[in-house]
């Protein structure tokens, strides 16, 4: 498996600078994604749509998002063959253990209506709950049995790693954690590359909060572009794959171009400067919500 950037291979009217990253023999995934973390279930469909419909082929929910069923509709609904379109979801804390995690992906893909998902990742640690271990087990099982193209993590810290890489197998296509300006996790990102996996930041703009950050907003005006593509370039740049979310169709084509804008090695360095160390979401350590509605 290689973390090298290829070129990608969408259709060339479509978002064609878009790169994608092999996480698993022959599993690539779109470094710019659309998130629906918080986009509710009736509006869904409509924001997935307009998504695909700018160029997207990458989306990432998760059970806990209740939103499954709308971003399998909108994928149904885009005229796309399945395979175009890379589709994330992702194992609640109340579903942690070998043989429910074997029922929770099958009732994700079922809400979904697909046979299979292109990435499925455990959501939390959940270390409370002590089960992480017993759901990668069954995560592996999946894939090696075909019924999904790669798995990850989502959230595990550089002991939670420790833990699932001594049962040995590939390691997490992805570590999907908050990584964004002011909160950077350098010592999360070095651990997950370290096993072979591919770190890919949500909440990318710090949930807004770094937009308006000085080294973000000069580079906004030196070239012209928003802060929130400024800052989704800086991801690419550093190798990230990114999920940024918004349901306003003229944000998400314009996060999307993001894959057109290029930074001088100062702003990326400027940018990097940022790094505050300020959390905004869950602490892994002891995030211990069931997720179940």
């Amino acid at each position: 498996m290689s973390n090298d950037l290829t070129t990608s291979d969408v259709t060339p009217d479509v978002a064609p600078s878009v790169q994608r990253i092999e996480i698993a023999p022959g599993v690539l995934i779109p470094q710019i994604g659309l998130g629906v973390f918080q986009v509710p279930a009736d509006e869904a469909q409509r924001v997935v749509e307009d998504g695909l419909a700018a160029g997207y082929r990458h989306i990432d929910t998760a059970a806990a998002y209740v939103n499954e069923e709308g971003v399998g509709a909108a994928v149904r609904a885009s005229g796309l063959p399945r395979e175009e379109v890379f589709i994330t979801s992702k194992l609640r804390n109340g579903d942690q253990g070998h043989d429910s995690t074997r029922r929770a992906y099958a009732e994700t893909c079922k809400r979904l209506g697909v046979d299979r998902l292109d990435l499925y990742l455990i959501h939390w640690p959940y270390p409370s709950k002590g089960l992480f271990e017993q759901s990668w087990q069954a995560l592996q099982e999946l894939e090696a049995e075909g019924a999904v193209r790669a798995v990850g993590v989502s959230n595990f810290l550089p002991e939670h790693l420790d833990a699932i890489a001594r049962h040995g197998g590939r390691p997490p296509a992805v570590n999907q954690i908050e990584l964004h300006p002011t909160f950077q996790q350098p010592e999360v990102a070095a651990a997950s590359r370290a096993l072979g996996s591919v770190v890919e930041a949500y909440s990318p703009l710090g949930q807004g909060a770094d937009l308006t950050a000085g080294a973000v907003v000069d580079a906004a005006t030196a070239h012209g572009a928003s802060a929130a593509q400024v800052i989704l370039a800086w991801h690419l740049a550093r190798g990230h794959v990114v999920i940024p979310k918004s349901a306003k169709p003229e944000r998400i084509a314009e996060n999307l171009a993001a894959a057109d804008l290029r930074l001088s090695a100062a702003e990326i360095d400027s940018i990097t400067g940022l790094d505050s160390d300020e959390r905004i979401g869950g602490d892994p350590a002891t995030f211990a919500l069931s997720q179940m509605r």
